[in-house]
């Protein structure tokens, strides 16, 4: 619900901010800009749908927060709408992937009845396939790979939350989900962070400096679609990360207390992140 307010509220102030011509300018043939605003209004109905099921349900749904997503161009709007969306996708496929222990373990017991609520359920599974397409059209549109990668990436529920957070100036009471971010995580050289140009990718190999105000790192953690155990850990020396080899498409950076044998990223060893790379 949080992800579904975030992203009607970045299309709603992008269209408000933004003429039609400035989307032309990059390229965008009319029918492009009519399902570019098409994807904001799917949105909406994303945020009301989830909002009756919820309620529905006896649950009370977070309420909208002020957001600052910062674009001052076209150009990076639909740059930064290309990584929203993908980030909606990891949270939905994290929720399907997750919903066997949420349903099991304790520490999830309190969600368990919203998640055994065949509407929200029912919802979720038809919003996700949706998200899917919003994130291909506009790869499609800025002339990027339609599909990036075999997987898509389930990403955690707190790793979500902190990739938001950093466009969250404001919440009203009610609207905090008692989730703590990780410590944010920026690329200060290296690469070119992937929200600044349509066509921002890095390469495998890569040395990628980054900053954090977290301390206690050993380890670089890329987390993508189909990598054995979710993650693949590189040492983080003197600040930096090599990108690894055999990544493609939206790939997600950690820094991490450790490097698990099995490849598994948890939060328990999660110090800093996610940072939002595209891998070529």
């Amino acid at each position: 619900m949080t992800a579904e307010n975030l992203e009607t509220a970045f299309y709603e102030q992008g269209f408000a901010k933004f003429a039609d011509s400035d989307f032309a300018a990059l390229g965008l043939s009319a029918t492009d800009i009519t399902n570019l605003k098409s994807i904001g209004a799917t949105e909406q109905t994303h945020v009301t749908t989830l909002t009756s099921a919820i309620a529905g349900a006896g649950t009370q749904p977070v309420q909208a927060c002020t957001y600052n997503f910062g674009f001052t161009t076209a150009a990076a709007m639909v740059a930064t709408a290309a990584v929203l969306e993908n980030i909606g996708v990891s949270a939905y496929a994290s929720f399907i992937f997750r919903l066997r222990k949420m349903l099991t373990e304790s520490r999830y017991l309190a969600a368990a009845p919203l998640v055994k609520t065949p509407g929200i359920l029912t919802v979720a599974a038809e919003i996700v396939t949706v998200e899917a397409r919003h994130q291909t059209f506009i790869r499609t549109a800025s002339k990027q790979a339609a599909i990036p990668s075999a997987f898509d990436t389930p990403l955690g529920i707190r790793a979500v939350f902190t990739l938001a957070a950093g466009f969250i100036s404001s919440c009203p009471s009610g609207s905090n989900l008692a989730i703590t971010p990780f410590a944010a995580l920026t690329m200060t050289a290296g690469a070119t962070a992937p929200a600044a140009s349509a066509n921002g990718t890095i390469a495998a190999g890569t040395s990628v400096q980054v900053s954090t105000t977290a301390t206690g790192a050993t380890s670089c953690a890329f987390v993508n679609g189909g990598q054995p155990g979710g993650a693949a850990f590189v040492p983080f020396t003197n600040g930096a990360c090599v990108v690894p080899q055999n990544l493609a498409g939206i790939t997600y950076l950690h820094l991490t207390s450790s490097t698990p044998a099995d490849g598994t990223l948890t939060d328990a060893i999660t110090v800093a992140g996610p940072m939002v790379m595209q891998i070529s």
